[in-house]
């Protein structure tokens, strides 16, 4: 901006001396300017003193900068829209974006700088490394070769060959020539005949786990975890803790069998706490069959799952826990009343207690007359319900 020759106070007292009669024409020549700055002054300042101008000064070079501002983040904001689709992840992409807002925009290597971020002596440096132009080429010929391998090792066959470089070196060429290894999708393959796994209609026949989280008052969470007879539909277990493991999930099956007979099969996800080394260790040593089921598929393990939904349904969305103790005895009381009490659809709205003990006693009376309690749960005799409840789904 052009600096002017007067300052505020003088201009007002030079429209001062015009108030009080001096001709404009002798002002101009007075002061030496010319009447159509007068006149300019006259409509700027006219009516103000030294403060009033000093205010409109200040007010003037306020509105300056802040345009200044305002167009350089507009230039900026420009200029960022130019990289949106630019990765600058590396020196080397860095000068890739400064040279390209320098040709595109006309920035200054300065101003380009300073909107991606970069150092100006790093944008300047050129590497001093040789061209190592018989590495590069020997290292595609290998990856061309083998082409699933990677550069550890390709990294291997180079040192077979005497290559004294490091695995960092190779690294670093591997990258520069473009020869990373894809990964494969996954094919969808066949996974047989979609047949529901046969179970014996009796107790323990198959059992499922899985787990189901909530909250407390205070806002810390907890898990719960669920154990459930698929045949009888009992609810054999709802442990609750703050954080449960896959030795604490052995342990309370131990404890379980040994209040129940062991179980033909036990169905789950692929949880971590399902997939531990204590868990695979507990199903050899007690011979259990452990079934998982295909990621991404809940419904294969449906029982627990409509389970899960029962209690939080019924329970969990219902109560506001303040404790741990608080949730286990709540706990407690539902699984009684769920086993005991509550009318189960699927089982001709009968207590998953009174359809398990109807199961023993046709066991036992069919190995007491030579016949056999191994049949499957598809059977419908073993329901006892009249015709009429065909709804009733068989099951496995």
């Amino acid at each position: 901006m052009k600096r002017s020759r007067f300052t505020e106070e003088q201009i007002i007292a030079v429209l001062r001396e015009h108030e009080a009669g001096a001709k404009t024409a002798d002002l101009a020549r007075k002061h030496g300017i010319s009447e159509a700055t007068l006149y300019n002054w006259k409509a700027k300042y006219g009516g103000m003193d030294v403060s009033d101008a000093k205010r409109l000064k200040a007010l003037e070079d306020e509105n300056a900068r802040l345009k200044k501002l305002l167009a350089d983040q507009m230039l900026e904001a420009s200029a960022l829209r130019e990289l949106l689709f630019k990765k600058m992840v590396g020196p080397a992409a860095r000068r890739e974006a400064v040279a390209h807002l320098q040709a595109a925009m006309g920035l200054s290597e300065r101003r380009a700088c300073s909107i991606v971020g970069a150092d100006r002596k790093m944008i300047r440096y050129r590497s001093r490394r040789p061209p190592e132009t018989a590495l590069r080429g020997r290292l595609r010929e290998l990856a061309n070769e083998r082409r699933r391998f990677g550069y550890r090792r390709l990294f291997i066959l180079l040192r077979r060959e005497s290559e004294p470089s490091g695995i960092n070196r190779i690294y670093r060429l591997y990258r520069e020539e473009g020869l990373t290894v894809r990964k494969r999708r996954s094919r969808r393959r066949a996974v047989g005949t979609r047949a529901p796994i046969l179970v014996e209609a009796k107790p323990n026949a198959r059992w499922s786990l899985d787990f189901v989280h909530d909250q407390f008052a205070c806002g810390r969470r907890f898990r719960v975890l669920n154990i459930v007879d698929d045949v009888t539909r009992e609810c054999l277990a709802a442990i609750a803790d703050t954080s449960i493991s896959g030795r604490r999930v052995a342990r309370e099956l131990t404890e379980l069998i040994g209040r129940r007979d062991k179980p033909g099969m036990i169905v789950s996800d692929h949880g971590t706490e399902f997939t531990s080394n204590a868990i695979l260790a507990w199903s050899q040593d007690h011979i259990v069959d452990w079934h998982y089921i295909e990621k991404g598929k809940p419904m294969q393990n449906g029982y627990i799952e409509s389970f899960n939904g029962r209690m939080r349904d019924e329970l969990l969305n219902e109560s506001l826990f303040f404790g741990l103790d608080h949730a286990r005895s709540a706990l407690v009381e539902w699984v009684k009343d769920y086993n005991t009490t509550r009318p189960h659809s699927s089982l001709g709205y009968r207590t998953p207690a009174t359809f398990a003990a109807t199961l023993t006693a046709t066991g036992e009376a069919a190995a007491l007359f030579g016949g056999s309690a191994s049949s499957p749960v598809a059977q419908a005799a073993l329901y006892d319900v009249s015709p009429t409840a065909e709804a009733l789904i068989a099951t496995g």
